[in-house]
């Protein structure tokens, strides 16, 4: 079986998350290959498909959002996610155990001896009359009948596991802030989310994880998805599959056709968000980032790829883009860093600044 090395693993990783060069693709189409955007952060999706997409407009991927072709919504691993609504459709059902066993992880003490299908009925009931709440307002029209547990709990309980609920404009609309309010995924698409048999839905995550992560290991594909059931999915589809070996030992699997390029292809400076799928894809991240780095993943932190790993972090401090290498930069790195801060700072900006300052490390 053949063996691919961390440098191997990492332009797979690049090619499949549209980071090795830019792609021609309406955003539509990205958000869909990407199977959506980490998005907790409300405009993170834009720099986001700014360092996948040639020819990203930012005004495009509102219009998406506010004409409902892609939504906002709690789902892999309960983070929210900007997915595409025919994705939010076809994968809810697949995820409702796992956002509830996840919501009770946090609450459970405090949702003791909750029924949760009448706690979802209830929520249900509120939001027939289509008028879009915030969680807490949610959480205050049922808690007459559950005093108990407090807001938090029923509301977090009702957007994120019981009720597939999306997060509505001008929530994720570039440039605008807004607070978040909530509908009903079926009411806001006029769709209803349809009930698929688990292992057709299983089945179809494997395939488009890897298209979008691979190659992967069973373990990279329960760390994307927060779903601990994917192993009969993955026995379903085998037959489909190629495997290989990482050099830990780990079996990795691939669909057969997709670029797997040279260990020795050049890798780009790329800007990457807070929470970029690239870092959180997977239960074995040295193919993007150090150990000694990993934390930056769960931490908030914007960072940026060089030579395809995450060499530095970054921030904008008033129109200027603030870079902290993680290693020193040889001169030909930082001047690559610079051109690529230069055009981060103008698309975050609109055109109005360009100043790129990298800290000495």
């Amino acid at each position: 079986m053949t063996v691919l090395d961390g440098r191997a693993l990492n332009r797979a990783t690049l090619a499949r998350q549209l980071l090795l060069k830019r792609a021609d693709l309406p955003a539509l189409d990205a958000v869909a290959h990407l199977c959506g955007l980490q998005a907790q952060e409300p405009q993170e999706p834009f720099t986001g498909l700014w360092s996948r997409l040639r020819a990203f407009e930012p005004a495009e991927l509102s219009d998406l959002l506010v004409g409902r072709q892609v939504v906002r919504t709690h789902l892999m691993r309960r983070t929210v996610h900007l997915v595409t609504a025919d994705d939010a459709l076809a994968w809810r059902t697949r995820h409702d155990a796992m956002l509830r066993q996840r919501v009770l992880g946090v609450y459970r003490r405090e949702l003791d001896g909750v029924d949760l299908t009448e706690l979802a009925a209830a929520g249900r009931a509120v939001l027939a009359d289509g008028e879009p709440r915030s969680m807490p307002e949610l959480a205050r029209a049922v808690a007459d009948r559950w005093p108990a547990p407090g807001p938090r709990a029923l509301g977090e309980m009702l957007v994120a596991a019981l009720v597939p609920a999306v997060q509505l404009p001008p929530r994720g609309v570039w440039r605008q802030k807004a607070g978040v309010r909530y509908l009903p995924l079926s009411a806001w698409l006029g769709r209803e989310v349809p009930a698929r048999p688990d292992d057709v839905v299983g089945a179809e995550l494997v395939r488009r994880n890897l298209a979008a992560y691979g190659p992967a290991a069973t373990a990279d594909l329960r760390a994307w998805s927060g779903l601990a059931g994917l192993p009969a999915a993955v026995a379903s589809v085998r037959d489909e599959l190629v495997s290989f070996r990482d050099d830990r030992g780990r079996e990795l699997l691939d669909l057969p056709d997709a670029p797997r390029p040279a260990p020795d292809t050049p890798a780009p400076v790329r800007f990457l968000p807070a929470f970029d799928n690239t870092l959180l894809g997977y239960s074995d991240r040295t193919r993007i980032v150090d150990d000694a780095h990993r934390n930056l993943s769960v931490a908030g932190s914007p960072v940026l790829l060089v030579d395809g790993h995450v060499t530095a972090t970054w921030t904008v401090e008033e129109g200027t883009v603030v870079v902290a290498p993680l290693r020193r930069l040889t001169r030909a790195e930082r001047a690559a860093v610079c051109d690529e801060g230069e055009a981060v700072a103008l698309f975050l900006s609109d055109g109005e600044h360009r100043g790129v300052r990298v800290e000495s490390w």
